[in-house]
């Protein structure tokens, strides 16, 4: 597969990408774990290398769900995740956005958990 380099950043990414979101948020019912998790791996295996997750896709559940699928191959992947929206921890409605500072450091802190990863490719 064609690479493509974001930007000024040197990164290095698939000319093709997979977006996840659908995987547990926003087309209906969330998919099987399994079934995401060999969904993610085959799009590896066919040479995508650049993942889009994001804390509202669930919210939460789907950042956990891409760690998962590419931990195998971490080191091969640029994972990109998002931050900016403001969801209650208890029933993980959104309740805005919000990008203030010391909210996009909690943020950042809590995907690396979900992804489990230590670096985050590309935050937005």
């Amino acid at each position: 597969m064609r690479k493509r380099t974001l930007g000024n950043s040197g990164l290095q990414v698939s000319a093709v990408g997979l977006g996840c979101m659908g995987l547990s948020y926003g087309y209906g019912p969330a998919v099987d774990k399994q079934v995401g998790i060999s969904l993610i791996r085959s799009a590896f295996e066919r040479g995508v290398t650049f993942f889009d997750t994001a804390e509202v896709y669930g919210p939460f559940t789907n950042e956990e769900l891409v760690g998962e699928a590419l931990a195998p191959f971490r080191d091969q992947v640029v994972i990109a995740t998002k931050f900016g929206f403001d969801i209650d921890p208890k029933d993980g409605k959104q309740r805005g956005l919000n990008s203030r500072p010391e909210h996009v450091k909690k943020v950042a802190e809590a995907s690396l958990k979900r992804l489990k990863v230590s670096v985050i490719d590309l935050f937005y």
